[in-house]
């Protein structure tokens, strides 16, 4: 209820005199320039909100419409939405490959799909994964796709690790026994040959055993695997060395002893065969100085 004039107190009547009016208003500020931008583009601003959105909305309806049939009826949704972005300025910048040495720059240009230009939501980084990793060299790739428009591609290869000779072919492989090219095979320095069915994959183990006994490893060029199952040691003067089957560590380890003490490796023979736990059999060749024999202690101290 409001006060009546009786109830005023003395002290409000002499304010009230002294000032004769309401207290005055505060001068109206100016906008600022942001706020009166804003006004003048208002009319165009509620346009582009909305077309951004129904943009944001089609894409999203595309997507899911691709993710559930990719090669489907409706790819021309996505493909119609990725040539609007593209209009708005989403296309591709630079293309960046890091990890490239082996493997074909065409090859990978191929897997990539597109170039600077495209539209950028036409790219797919699962895609563009799944065709490079079906490259031979590649081993794994890492694709990212950037809204700037940049793409990056951390590509990692397969190591050549030996050349495989089966079925008077030749290739490299890796040391899972990938073949990784059949082309050019000189351009990746000296590696170990591999000769027979099943020596791509068993071959890195018969390898790591020979790196042991340097030797050894170094008379040797190639590893002949016989019947998938045994192996041949071929040496650079033609001889071969027939190792034990499952033994062939022990009997690496032999040999190293052998040509320590009487430089069995470089005598001109013809086979040295080890397959024998308790003897070693050694074939001359005609005319040639008779091989020493081993020590009996020698021999018992070195039986796999």
């Amino acid at each position: 209820m409001a006060r009546s004039s009786a109830q005023i107190r003395p002290e409000d009547r002499t304010r009230l005199a002294s000032d004769g009016s309401r207290p005055p208003r505060a001068a109206p500020q100016r906008p600022s320039s942001l706020r009166l931008w804003l006004r003048r583009r208002r009319p165009l601003l509620r346009p582009m909100l909305f077309g951004a959105a129904g943009l944001a909305a089609v894409g999203a309806i595309a997507v899911g419409v691709s993710a559930m049939q990719p090669a489907g009826r409706f790819a021309w949704l996505s493909e119609a939405f990725a040539e609007q972005a593209a209009t708005a300025g989403f296309t591709v910048g630079d293309i960046v490959v890091r990890g490239q040495q082996n493997t074909p720059k065409e090859l990978i240009r191929a897997a990539i799909g597109v170039s600077r230009g495209d539209p950028l939501l036409a790219f797919s980084p699962t895609q563009v994964k799944e065709r490079l990793e079906s490259i031979a060299w590649i081993e794994r790739a890492e694709v990212q796709r950037h809204l700037s428009g940049n793409i990056l591609i951390e590509i990692h290869e397969r190591k050549p690790f030996a050349i495989w000779q089966h079925g008077g072919e030749f290739a490299v492989v890796d040391r899972d026994g990938r073949v990784v090219t059949a082309d050019t095979l000189d351009a990746f320095g000296p590696l170990p040959l591999l000769v027979g069915e099943g020596a791509d994959r068993l071959g890195p183990r018969l390898y790591d055993s020979l790196k042991l006994e340097p030797e050894v490893q170094q008379r040797v060029q190639a590893l002949v695997l016989i019947s998938q199952r045994r192996w041949n040691l071929r040496l650079y003067n033609g001889a071969d060395v027939l190792l034990p089957e499952g033994h062939e560590e022990a009997a690496i380890h032999r040999l190293a002893e052998l040509q320590k003490s009487s430089a069995l490796l470089d005598r001109p023979v013809l086979a040295i065969d080890m397959r024998l736990p308790d003897r070693l059999v050694v074939r001359q060749q005609p005319g040639a100085e008779p091989a020493p024999e081993p020590s009996r202690g020698r021999r018992g101290s070195s039986r796999g």
